[in-house]
């Protein structure tokens, strides 16, 4: 607000006392001590020049009088129209006006009424040195502005969620009200892929913006207790992960939940890096609460369901949890990310909430269960011997057991009611947002770090390279960038976020990124891409990567073997014919043929013990 009765504050306190307070006394002092000013000749200066003015000018006068005079002269030194003076007692401080005024806006300055004697050399040396001082703050301040300026970023991540929420595929009957709202709000990349179909190395891809064929990082590693990632590859030893860029960088990074993959609750593993972070909530190494899987209360022991299941009873089944739900893993990282966007930062904040719901087990309270009734849940399209010409993925045996127990329509219904649990999470986070001060200033970026499949295929979970299991969701919203509420159908690989946000942070994008920026078509969703999406993975324990890629119509995949699997999306969106090699496809699957890698990085996830089943994936 503009205060107009008020003057500079370095005024001698004598002479602060006899000023009188009011506007019409203001001018008769003016016009009485230094005549009329001159015609109405304004000055402006930058908001961080104003403000160091405001900053020297209320400073306590010291009591040498020589030394108040230098103070004062300080003010002055980057106003050319003002000359410094030995009398100390000049009465054109008196005259000097300034405006408060909003951040970003001018300063306006009265003119002076004359010019003043010149000043002496000594004079000059200091008012030199002073103005090199106002230069240097003066920068160190419009850094700081900036930093305050910049994005915050809100990074959500969702395991094994595929496209059956409604903004993408749409599954009949789900019910995801705030994956609409976000995609409402945001650009939705209905045409995104995971660089990897398993937890470790897409998560380990995208927070390194590495791809798993330059990396070598293809399959879920065990037995390691933080980022043993960055030791199994040498293209990831040195590697800058997302969280440590934004740190470099004046953010603030924190993170909750998972991130980066952890089966600390099975089996004592964590891949998370935690020098890569500010804060973490609770232990970055285990990140997720303890009580889940509730095992226990998974009632088929007991009427020996889990009899040659696969897995076990522990993972691959659904029940409801009669537990309060604020005791819930999500509901409490979710609690947790709330805080943070509830709090006051003094840097912008990078903030990762990672989500463990929908995957296995599907086990949350009865009333997401009651959203889909037993009659009206429906299975996936499927056909008889889909995979007669397809590549056979060894987890056969997954899908008869759950056919021979009946089980199809169940772990559906947990599916589902798993995907609307998670839904409510989200819409929890996007309300504190709302709420927020951060609400206009935040990139919210929100993925998945695989599809799934509920028995498309005869396939169960991910590790696979069909469209089921490597299609995710991706939203990105951009404040003043993205052209939210649209979607983009060009083909996007999840290894794309990290260059995209750095981008939208105008912060460097680091060598080691394997991706492109997606501002092109966050700015305009019509904008074309060049890239298609990669996917890799390695099926077997032999040292060979099996790859599938996508562009906007058709899907092409060859496997380690060589055997080969072309989809026309359009007309067969559940890949039941496999085009390969057949007449009027030859062209079409050489031109996506040539984006395979030709020499994709060996296996770094390879077990060291050879008795581990790796074909399997379990």
């Amino acid at each position: 607000m503009e205060n107009k009765h008020s003057l500079p504050t370095a005024l001698h306190h004598d002479e602060r006392r006899s000023l009188p307070n009011t506007a019409r006394n203001r001018k008769r002092y003016d016009d009485h001590l230094l005549g009329k000013p001159a015609a109405n000749e304004t000055r402006y200066f930058t908001s961080i020049s104003a403000l160091l003015f405001r900053s020297a000018v209320q400073r306590q006068s010291p009591s040498n009088p020589r030394q108040r005079c230098f103070d004062r002269r300080i003010l002055i030194a980057s106003d050319p129209l003002f000359r410094s003076t030995d009398d100390c007692t000049s009465p054109w401080i008196a005259q000097r006006q300034y405006n408060a005024f909003p951040r970003g806006k001018p300063l306006a300055f009265a003119a002076p009424a004359r010019l003043l004697s010149p000043p002496t050399p000594s004079h000059r040396n200091r008012m030199r040195s002073c103005l090199i001082l106002l230069v240097l703050l003066s920068i160190q301040g419009l850094t700081a502005a900036d930093e305050v300026q910049r994005p915050n970023v809100l990074f959500i991540a969702i395991d094994d969620l595929n496209d059956y929420i409604s903004p993408l595929d749409n599954h009949p009957g789900i019910q995801t009200p705030n994956f609409d709202r976000l995609a409402e709000r945001s650009v939705n990349f209905t045409n995104a892929h995971c660089a990897a179909p398993a937890c470790h190395p897409s998560r380990v891809s995208v927070m390194t913006g590495v791809h798993p064929a330059t990396s070598g990082i293809y399959r879920n590693l065990f037995g390691a207790h933080g980022p043993r990632w960055r030791h199994e590859s040498p293209v990831l030893l040195n590697a800058i992960v997302l969280s440590q860029h934004f740190r470099n960088h004046g953010y603030r990074a924190v993170g909750g939940g998972k991130i980066f993959h952890t089966l600390q609750w099975t089996a004592g593993d964590s891949q998370n890096d935690p020098h890569a972070w500010d804060d973490y909530r609770g232990d970055p190494l285990n990140p997720i609460a303890p009580d889940w899987p509730r095992a226990k209360r998974i009632p088929d022991a007991k009427t020996g369901l889990t009899k040659g299941r696969p897995l076990n009873a522990q993972l691959f089944g659904t029940a409801v949890i009669d537990a309060p739900e604020d005791s819930y893993g999500d509901h409490l990282v979710a609690d947790w990310a709330i805080e943070q966007l509830q709090a006051e930062h003094t840097q912008p904040l990078f903030l990762a909430v990672g989500l463990f719901r929908p995957h296995i087990p599907w086990e949350v309270s009865q009333r997401w269960f009651d959203l889909y009734a037993d009659a009206d849940v429906q299975l996936p399209p499927h056909q008889t011997n889909d995979l007669d010409d397809a590549h056979d993925h060894g987890r056969t045996h997954w899908h008869q057991w759950v056919i021979e127990n009946k089980q199809w329509p169940n772990f559906m219904r947990g599916y589902l009611a798993s995907i609307s649990y998670v839904d409510h999470q989200l819409g929890r986070i996007l309300n504190a947002l709302d709420e927020s001060p951060m609400k206009d200033n935040t990139i919210v970026v929100l993925w998945s770090d695989h599809g799934f499949h509920i028995g498309e295929k005869e396939n169960w979970e991910k590790f696979a390279l069909w469209d089921q299991t490597t299609h995710v969701p991706l939203f990105i919203h951009a404040p003043g960038v993205s052209q939210d509420g649209q979607s983009s159908q060009q083909a996007v690989t999840l290894t794309d976020v990290y260059p995209t946000l750095c981008d939208l942070a105008q912060i460097p994008i680091p060598d080691q990124c394997d991706g492109t920026t997606l501002v092109p078509q966050l700015r305009d969703v019509s904008a074309k891409r060049e890239q298609l999406s990669l996917t890799s993975f390695q099926f077997t324990n032999e040292p060979i990567a099996s790859h599938a890629v996508s562009d906007t119509r058709y899907r092409y995949i060859r496997y380690g073997n060589s055997f080969e699997e072309l989809y026309d999306l359009d007309s067969d969106p559940n890949e039941f014919n496999n085009l390969a090699g057949t007449a009027g496809h030859v062209q079409i699957q050489a031109r996506l043929a040539a984006h395979i890698p030709t020499s994709a990085a060996p296996d770094r996830t390879v077990p060291k013990d050879s008795s581990y089943n790796r074909k399997k994936n379990q």
